[in-house]
């Protein structure tokens, strides 16, 4: 055990005397992170979403705009033609609508469907804009009431009674203790998941095959070393790597994110153990049964990346069909993102994560065994 740590020890060093790693595991990581929790994150809040509705102002009076902000209080995000492209919906204030109602003339305001875009959120604004017609309706109902005469429909008095909070007012939050993945919450342990796998992978195999072609493997075999010990240090190597990449990937995400990644340390430091052992035991794998360092380099990409996206770290498992949800549990990434979801997501503890690390421990040791019994020098 000795020279495998001694074995794991160095190869780490001669990895940090090289600058350029030091982009690739730490610099790169956080930018994705960052990109992509920006990405995804949509507007409004998990518990509160906004979705985005085309507003068609035919109106050239005040109370068009004033029904507009109606819609926008009512929690819909409002675009104009010139910047709709995500628009799932579209709501037509008709011309003359300001005139019309001094005329108290009823008006109809169109709600339809914008071309080429889904369902997902069509009940949603449809419910939305209900309520911020019967807001304003309510808001001439009372100013007619209150005896205003010819200034019912001020726009400013009309503002004032829109902005003015209900007597009854509705919270929206999760059963659950922690909001969904969204964000940085989905964009932090997916970035997290894919690197160490992507960098496990890469750092473990081409190395590999770099010090076979290079003779080092061939030394190492005149040497009174145990090809046991020789797997065991390099996997050893690869995870100490793996576990500074984590580290550093959670604390920009606990301190500079806001995503609460430590609210069960010894949860969520059994889950990164065992998946940076996994990564680093299959990054070996792949060194001790591959040849050529250029290929291994762009198998271990192919590999880490479509990993990735069947274990969900693009998007939240969630979101896609029962039949890939099943397929993320044969592979690693989706055995981590469960783990790292249940302690983050849902505010889980140890004991929430016991089933994951533990697959991901079967994984690692399936890896370290494999590795030993194909490595050749």
């Amino acid at each position: 055990m000795k020279n495998a740590l001694l074995i794991g020890h160095n190869d780490l060093r001669m990895f940090l005397r090289e600058k350029v790693g030091y982009v690739w595991l730490f610099v790169v990581p956080v930018l994705f992170v960052v990109f992509m929790g920006f990405a995804n994150r949509g507007p409004g809040s998990p518990s509160s979403p906004q979705p985005p509705v085309l507003v068609e102002n035919l109106d050239q009076g005040p109370l068009g705009a004033l029904l507009i902000e109606a819609l926008t209080a009512q929690g819909l995000n409002t675009m104009s033609p010139t910047n709709a492209a995500d628009a799932q919906r579209g709501v037509r204030i008709p011309a003359g609508f300001t005139a019309r109602l001094h005329q108290k003339e009823q008006v109809r305001v169109e709600f339809f469907t914008v071309e080429g875009s889904g369902d997902e959120s069509a009940a949603m604004i449809e419910l939305r804009l209900v309520r911020a017609l019967i807001a304003f309706n309510a808001a001439i109902l009372e100013r007619a009431a209150g005896g205003a005469g010819e200034a019912v429909f001020d726009p400013s008095a009309l503002t004032e009674i829109l902005q003015r909070p209900g007597l009854i007012q509705v919270e929206t939050s999760f059963a659950g203790r922690r909001p969904m993945p969204v964000g940085f919450r989905q964009s932090v342990p997916g970035n997290l998941v894919m690197f160490l796998m992507l960098n496990g992978l890469i750092f473990g195999g081409a190395s590999l095959a770099g010090e076979r072609q290079t003779g080092v493997l061939r030394r190492l075999a005149v040497q009174p070393l145990h090809r046991r010990d020789l797997v065991l240090g390099k996997i050893y190597g690869r995870f100490l790597l793996a576990c500074g990449q984590a580290l550093m990937i959670l604390l920009v995400g606990q301190f500079a994110l806001g995503v609460p990644v430590f609210t069960a340390p010894l949860a969520m430091g059994l889950v990164i153990a065992t998946y940076a052992w996994t990564c680093a035991a299959l990054g070996v794998l792949i060194g001790a049964t591959a040849r050529n360092p250029d290929k291994i380099v762009g198998l271990c990409i192919l590999s880490a990346l479509l990993m990735a996206a069947i274990g969900g770290c693009w998007w939240p498992a969630e979101m896609t069909p029962e039949w890939m949800q099943l397929l993320a549990r044969t592979v690693p990434t989706g055995w981590a993102m469960a783990g790292l979801h249940a302690i983050i997501t849902f505010g889980g503890g140890l004991s929430d994560a016991l089933l994951e690390a533990a697959v991901l421990a079967g994984f690692g040791l399936a890896g370290t065994v494999l590795a030993g019994r194909v490595l050749r020098y």
